[in-house]
């Protein structure tokens, strides 16, 4: 039985640490820990060589998400962001099949029509997440979407970022009800409340594993998952080894059963 895929966002090592060392520098750590991709993160990019980093990936065995913070839908216009067709061709320079974008203002006026023309010129898939916003960030307006790139027969699929529903008081476990059939990508990454109030990502306990686990049953058997969460020590191939490992399991109860 093949393991699904594991992608590590490489935001998950630090910023501080990721634009010191430049993100290429994660490429065999992530192929040594068994991950099956690696997640750009435009904003921690400082001189990093597009084609030079899709070489490398490919030459270790590993496929790219390339992650944006850009908003696919802005305040009060009904064609999608303007910046889009780069960010589609930035992606397909960093050797990407999938680029991952925020939903934004999604309203019953947006455009999908042309959304579909730009997405047909691109041969790089659209993952649309939620973010911690409160226009970005609630189940109903990704409801909304994928109700109409249904009716457009679209190619978008959706991350479903676990930990940001907490930021708007979401159910996760609601979430993944009403819309795990359009996952295509799930972000995993356990969320606490700090003595200040301020809620932070935090790897997961035993507790949120299994929670992460019947979210799961939900989506697509094997879904790509990725860690979006502080990965921080001596030897960080053996901590991401680990991390990989209990990310590839879950759903595990599901195949098995799919096969018995």
């Amino acid at each position: 039985m093949n393991n699904p895929p594991v992608s590590i966002s490489l935001s998950s090592f630090g910023a501080e640490l990721v634009r010191q060392r430049g993100q290429g520098s994660f490429i065999e750590i992530l192929a040594a820990a068994g991950a099956t991709h690696i997640e750009w993160r435009e904003e921690l990019l400082t001189v990093e060589d597009p084609a030079q980093l899709a070489d490398a990936t490919q030459t270790h065995g590993l496929e790219s998400v390339y992650s944006t913070p850009m908003e696919l839908w802005l305040a009060g216009q009904s064609r999608p962001n303007p910046e889009l067709i780069t960010a589609l061709q930035r992606a397909q320079a960093f050797g990407a099949k999938w680029l991952k974008v925020s939903l934004g203002y999604f309203t019953d006026t947006c455009d999908l029509q042309t959304l579909a023309r730009i997405l047909g010129k691109s041969p790089v898939h659209l993952l649309v997440e939620n973010d911690q916003t409160l226009h970005g960030g609630r189940i109903e307006p990704f409801q909304r979407f994928f109700a109409d790139v249904e009716q457009h027969n679209l190619p978008i699929k959706m991350t479903f970022d676990i930990g940001n529903w907490h930021w708007q008081d979401q159910s996760p476990a609601s979430a993944a009800r009403l819309l795990g059939r359009h996952v295509g990508y799930v972000h995993c990454k356990a969320v606490t409340r700090r003595v200040d109030g301020k809620l932070i990502a935090i790897p997961p306990a035993a507790s949120d594993l299994q929670r992460w686990e019947h979210l799961l049953r939900h989506m697509a058997q094997g879904v790509m998952r990725a860690a979006e969460y502080p990965l921080q020590g001596d030897d960080l191939v053996q901590l991401t080894t680990e991390h990989v490992a209990a990310l590839a399991h879950l759903g595990h109860s599901q195949l098995e059963s799919a096969h018995a």
